[in-house]
């Protein structure tokens, strides 16, 4: 599961990607923006500049911004960042694997076998979309038309009759049309 510390870093950086144009941007406007707290926030941007996704600018326009494009930071990395490794296990972990005690065989080890499956298809995701990718599918999604869920069906009187009363609803409406 992902860490708050994680989905915090991911809404802190893609508020940052999101600016019509790269400016300093204070640690308590990100905060207010992404209903992020304060102080958690300032541990976290703190954590990412060492790692070198953010850099600081002193001053009276001073703020954090990306090192680098949005196009050049994946949401892996930005993961990796601040919660480690992604694999769910150890033993499948490509940065952080420790085989596992009780494990008499890892080639016939079906949990690792699936675990292994897991994680390559997390990482595949996770390291191929960008924060500019996700700033991409956020304004996609923006734009796509409000999706109105369908009315709750109606309910017979008897069970055995809902399936009726609900298909001659159905037929007196196309009927009047």
């Amino acid at each position: 599961m992902l860490s708050a510390k994680a989905k915090y870093g991911l809404k802190a950086l893609l508020s940052l990607a999101m600016e019509p144009q790269p400016r300093p941007v204070l640690g308590a406007e990100i905060a207010t923006r992404e209903s992020i707290p304060k102080k958690f926030l300032e541990q976290i941007l703190l954590e990412l500049k060492h790692r070198g996704m953010l850099q600081t600018k002193r001053g009276r326009h001073g703020g954090y911004l990306l090192t680098r494009s949005p196009a050049e930071i994946t949401v892996g990395q930005i993961i990796r960042a601040l919660d480690g490794p992604i694999a769910l296990i150890p033993c499948v972990s490509q940065t952080a694997y420790v085989k596992c005690d009780e494990c008499r065989d890892e080639a016939t080890c079906g949990i690792r076998l699936v675990m292994k499956q897991v994680r390559d298809a997390m990482a595949r995701i996770l390291d191929t979309t960008t924060l500019a990718d996700t700033v991409r599918m956020i304004a996609a999604a923006s734009k796509a038309p409000e999706v109105v869920p369908p009315p709750a069906p109606v309910k017979a009187k008897r069970p055995e009759a809902a399936g009726l009363t609900v298909h001659f609803r159905e037929l007196r409406g196309k009927l009047r049309r």
